[in-house]
């Protein structure tokens, strides 16, 4: 059975193992653990048999607009819903604080779609965005990744 859990503090090291794959080849950006220990509360994370298996993140940019972010799945638990399962909890979340819309920037584009997010030009971006996160990544400022929307 899958357990679904807010992240805490002595989480950050097994999370670091988990997206340091995705990180080296580029397809999810490398937050420090300072940066997890702020964002903390933004995670939430799966577990089977009290191992990390999956972890994501809803990140606020606004009262209106929230980020799904930082989605891995450890490669031998791809395809069994869990992503989809923690990105509903997510958008879940996103609803009872009182966003408006939730974005993602991915290379999973028919995921997010699956779950009824929409393409949208990046130029919509917001610019912090693109100046907190963006700037950081490797494909910068030649970027692959699709930007989708969903309205809750």
């Amino acid at each position: 059975m899958i357990e679904y859990k807010k992240a805490k503090l002595d989480n950050i090291l097994n999370m670091q193992k988990l997206v340091f794959p995705e990180v080296e080849l580029g397809i999810i950006l490398e937050r420090n653990d300072d940066e997890l220990a702020t964002n903390i509360r933004s995670y939430t994370l799966a577990f089977k048999d009290n191992e990390l298996i999956a972890f994501c993140a809803l990140h606020i940019h606004s009262q209106s607009l929230g980020e799904i972010r930082s989605l891995v799945v450890k490669e031998n638990y791809r395809g069994k819903n869990i992503g989809k399962n923690l990105v509903l909890k997510l958008l879940d979340e996103g609803k009872e604080l009182g966003l408006q819309k939730v974005l993602s920037l991915t290379y999973k584009q028919s995921f997010f779609e699956r779950l009824d997010f929409t393409e949208i030009p990046k130029e919509s971006l917001p610019e912090h965005k693109i100046w907190a996160d963006c700037i950081k990544c490797k494909h910068f400022p030649i970027c692959n990744e699709v930007s989708l929307i969903k309205n809750l």
